[in-house]
Parts: structure tokens; C-alpha cells; sequence
């Protein structure tokens, strides 16, 4: 993966993790690497956990930053996700969620939107 698009995805995490926290969540860990993958967010809303999977493009020639999550992405951050419950001992609720950012370069600005459980026991 080209440096720009190792940049920008930490960026878009960093803004997603903003995000979320203007939404009342508390992020509690980020980029957590397993075996099948990395969980790009970790948050706490209330008492559910929330894992999100973060996305972002700066323009949609291929698509919407969400639409990158496909069937595949999905089995594998379900499998990282037992892994961090299992290694935390967690049994609590929780949900995996994506934010897609859309970075706007030219005006400077980013729209960041909230899927909310794609995954979610």
C-alpha cells in the first residue's frame, strides 16, 4: 500500500474516531491486529462495545468509502473481533459498525457517515 493511502487512512480513523466521540462514544482502542486482520476502532457507547471499520476516499470513482466493506472484509473482522473478546474476556453486547469518510480536498472538508450495526450480537 502506497504511503498517501496509509496516510489517509490514518487520518480518516483519526477523524472517525473525533466523530464518534462527539457522539458521546469513548474510544478505548484503535487499530487492534489479529491474525485475520485489523479492527480500525474500539469504542464504548453506554454498554455496548462497538467495533468499527473505518473507510475513506477522496472521491467516488470507486464507489462510496462504505461500499468497500464487502462480504469478505466482513467475515474477517468478525473473526479479529472474537479474537480481542477472547483475549479480553468480554461478554457484553456488541456491534460492528462502519464510518465512512469522504474527504473533499478541494473545499477542505469531510463528510463522515455512521452504518451502526452490521454486525451486531
Amino acid at each position: 500500500m502506497s504511503d498517501y493511502r496509509v496516510r489517509l487512512g490514518k487520518y480518516g480513523e483519526k477523524l472517525a474516531a473525533q466523530y464518534l466521540e462527539r457522539q458521546g462514544c469513548r474510544v478505548i482502542d484503535s487499530n487492534y491486529y489479529t491474525q485475520w486482520g485489523e479492527i480500525d476502532l474500539i469504542a464504548e457507547n453506554g454498554n455496548e462495545l462497538l467495533f468499527c471499520e473505518v473507510k475513506t476516499r477522496t472521491s467516488d470513482s470507486c464507489g462510496y468509502p462504505e461500499m468497500a466493506v464487502d462480504y469478505h472484509k466482513v467475515k474477517k473482522v468478525l473473526k479479529a473481533i472474537q479474537i480481542y473478546l477472547n483475549r479480553k474476556n468480554i461478554e457484553k453486547f456488541w456491534r460492528f459498525d462502519i464510518v465512512s469518510v469522504e474527504i473533499d480536498k478541494e473545499n477542505k472538508k469531510a463528510r463522515l457517515k455512521w452504518f451502526k450495526g452490521i454486525g451486531e450480537i
